[in-house]
């Protein structure tokens, strides 16, 4: 999908800040520092639009990006930061569930992964919260151009079996870098909408 039209829109933490405009949603959930804000800003074809920080949790509301008057990107918060404090976490947490379950328009969630080390504890439980709630997943397996291309196969396997994938969930090779995977990518979402 060529992007022209892109805007963030709003930051929000209460259902009643959503959009209104009906367009589906695709959220994005990840690690803190495993590579979201690259993800969104070469998804949408914008050096920064999504803030990369070398600061991890940075991402404190529920970050809304229109795109070409047809869907939103949702940037949730980053999971697993364990210098954010406990009374915080808990907010989020709140927060990111009360949206993915309660959320009609939410058309999946696009689970950022490292491609390259196999899935956290933190991974595991936020793609198990997914198969829980019965939310469609798209995993994307980022940093891709870190490692040869001849074991994306092998590490794909691996996220596979330790995320325990449902096998309709595609897994998604990509690199921010490269622009690796991002047809693929789109082709999912657009499949979706």
């Amino acid at each position: 999908m060529k992007v022209n039209n892109v805007e963030m829109i709003m930051s929000a933490v209460r259902p009643e800040q959503y959009p209104t405009e009906g367009y589906p949603e695709f959220a994005l959930a990840g690690r803190s520092n495993v590579g979201k804000s690259s993800f969104i800003n070469k998804m949408i074809g914008r050096k920064s639009l999504a803030r990369t920080s070398s600061k991890p949790g940075k991402t404190q509301t529920l970050n809304f990006y229109k795109i070409e008057e047809q869907l939103f990107f949702v940037d949730v918060p980053g999971y697993g930061y364990a210098q954010v404090s406990k009374s915080s976490r808990e907010a989020w947490g709140k927060m990111i569930e009360q949206y993915l379950t309660e959320r009609e328009i939410l058309k999946a969630v696009v689970q950022i992964i490292d491609l390259r080390h196999p899935p956290t504890k933190d991974d595991k439980i936020m793609y198990e919260f997914l198969v829980h709630y019965q939310l469609p997943a798209i995993i994307i397996g980022t940093k891709a151009d870190k490692i040869p291309k001849g074991s994306w196969n092998k590490h794909k396997k691996i996220i596979r079996e330790k995320l325990n994938m449902r096998p309709e969930d595609p897994l998604i090779v990509f690199s921010s870098e490269k622009g690796i995977g991002m047809d693929e990518a789109w082709g999912e979402i657009k499949k979706r909408m």
